[in-house]
């Protein structure tokens, strides 16, 4: 039984890692002044925010088209018996959809979509660890009872200089962008029942920094060993020197960084920093 591991942009995987891996990706794609672009694939994230730095037009965000689903199933069927294709939280977009009403129009292959209810380098964590099942024979119903196991340790927690982006775009409602906005705070957001929503409100960005750390210390402290990323909008020197901190002060996590790339940080906005981590 050969099991194919398929997941989209929002994870934010190197094209390196997916290649070692055997990961395939679909990516999403930024709409820029009319002018389409597939992420990881067409413009990278330095290039998203110096593009749309200043821009009069709000740039848009488009899930991939079904056929394109379609034609990387009918390909992946040529070699393998079954897919799992691993998605950013349908909450916030139909790509989770999408995949798998294109695994109902392929034969020959069986298809298994797996929401990760989150995004960026969290959804990745989910990712990594198929592939790794995968590659030691796993069937897709073996790596979908892990994934699913997974939930109940995966956190990850945003801070963002304009709510706005989210609001614009649909992902935070009017009311929460208001009340940001009017009282110059900085909110922690964190992703619950598939959406997007402030988890605090607090006045100062080193304090809601230090907020999402507090809580991450209450996982290490619970946990032998973790996982952890630290997530940057085009801010690598800041998220830089926090993953140093952190990473001296919790010696039992595995720290990595990543980055906010243009579909994510179309509704984020330049400046975002978040912190997401895992149980081992």
């Amino acid at each position: 039984m050969r099991t194919a591991i398929v997941t989209d942009s929002t994870a934010y995987i190197p094209a390196e890692e997916r290649a070692r891996l055997n990961i395939h990706m679909i990516p999403l794609s930024v709409n820029i002044s009319g002018q389409l672009f597939a992420e990881e694939v067409d413009i990278t994230a330095s290039e998203f925010y110096d593009k749309v730095r200043g821009a009069k037009e709000f740039p848009k965000t488009t899930q991939p088209p079904i056929g394109e689903f379609v034609s990387l199933f009918e390909e992946l069927a040529n070699e393998y018996d079954e897919v799992v294709s691993i998605h950013l939280s349908s909450g916030i977009s139909g790509t989770y959809h999408g995949a798998v009403q294109a695994g109902e129009m392929v034969e020959g292959i069986d298809m298994y979509a797996f929401d990760t209810e989150i995004s960026c380098a969290v959804q990745g964590f989910y990712v990594l660890r198929a592939a790794e099942m995968a590659a030691q024979g796993c069937s897709a119903k073996e790596i979908l009872a892990t994934l699913a196991d997974m939930k109940q340790y995966a956190r990850a927690y945003f801070i963002v200089d304009d709510l706005a982006h989210l609001q614009r775009g649909g992902r935070l409602s009017s009311a929460a962008a208001l009340i940001g906005g009017l009282l110059q705070v900085k909110p922690v957001l964190h992703f619950v029942d598939k959406v997007i929503v402030p988890f605090e409100k607090i006045r100062t960005r080193k304090k809601a920094l230090r907020r999402a750390e507090e809580l991450m210390a209450e996982d290490a402290k619970k946990y032998e060993a973790m996982d952890a990323v630290v997530i940057h909008a085009n801010c690598q020197a800041e998220a830089e020197e926090w993953l140093a901190q952190l990473a001296a002060t919790y010696p039992n996590v595995n720290f990595k960084l990543s980055y906010f790339g243009p579909v994510i940080g179309t509704h984020l906005g330049e400046g975002s920093l978040g912190l997401g981590w895992i149980k081992k």
